[in-house]
């Protein structure tokens, strides 16, 4: 589903406002893998499995997903297909309050987050727990659109934007890396903006599993 959309992260205050390659981009098309999905209310639900601390799972239905804490922020958005938008305003539960409520294991070095269809993205847990990161579930004071990712989507703002899955469903905590749907696909698996990791034949040893 989400492709290399749209993406968030200024980076440290040190570095340039955008990363190399980019331009901004005010308006876009948005982009996805396949369909946009219908939203169900009554048999959505979200869940926290994995390499839990309790080893269960947790769940949450909309209407429990939709009284957890609310954060605001502002951050770019680092679209693989070379444009950045910038300042865009996000609303939704931060993936530190996640794991709060869902604590991983002490094990855990990766989360993959599973988006409908079954469409998949790959993140280290320092990535995952990076300043702003959060599910989103409001863009610019509104609820997501549908074609943004309605009614929730992971946004990594420092990360390139196919790594910020649409229509967000579970996150796996897992103990080993992973790669995800576009990463097994040709894009890297770590996906930094500020040094263009953009494509898999860019990767160093040591950045990610092999390509199957």
């Amino acid at each position: 589903m989400s492709e290399g959309e749209e993406a968030g992260g200024t980076g440290a205050e040190q570095r340039p406002r955008l990363p190399p390659g980019q331009a901004v981009r005010h308006e876009h098309r948005p982009l996805y893998y396949g369909r946009v999905p219908t939203f169900r209310p009554e048999r959505w639900d979200f869940r926290v499995f994995g390499a839990t601390e309790s080893l269960g799972t947790y769940r949450w239905t909309w209407q429990e997903f939709g009284g957890l804490p609310r954060t605001d922020v502002v951050r770019d958005f680092h679209c693989v297909m070379r444009f950045t938008v910038p300042g865009v305003p996000w609303g939704g539960l931060l993936a530190t309050d996640l794991v709060r409520l869902a604590p991983p294991s002490p094990e855990v070095t990766h989360v993959m987050a599973w988006g409908e269809y079954g469409y998949s993205a790959n993140l280290r847990v320092d990535d995952f727990l990076d300043d702003g990161v959060l599910l989103a579930t409001h863009r610019d004071g509104v609820a997501l659109a549908p074609e943004h990712g309605f009614p929730v989507r992971l946004v990594v703002p420092h990360l390139y934007g196919w790594k910020s899955v649409k229509w967000l469903r579970s996150v796996e905590y897992m103990v080993g890396d992973r790669r995800g749907f576009w990463e097994e696909r040709g894009y890297h698996n770590r996906a930094d903006p500020w040094n263009e990791e953009r494509f898999s034949h860019q990767e160093e040893p040591g950045d990610g599993p092999p390509l199957r």
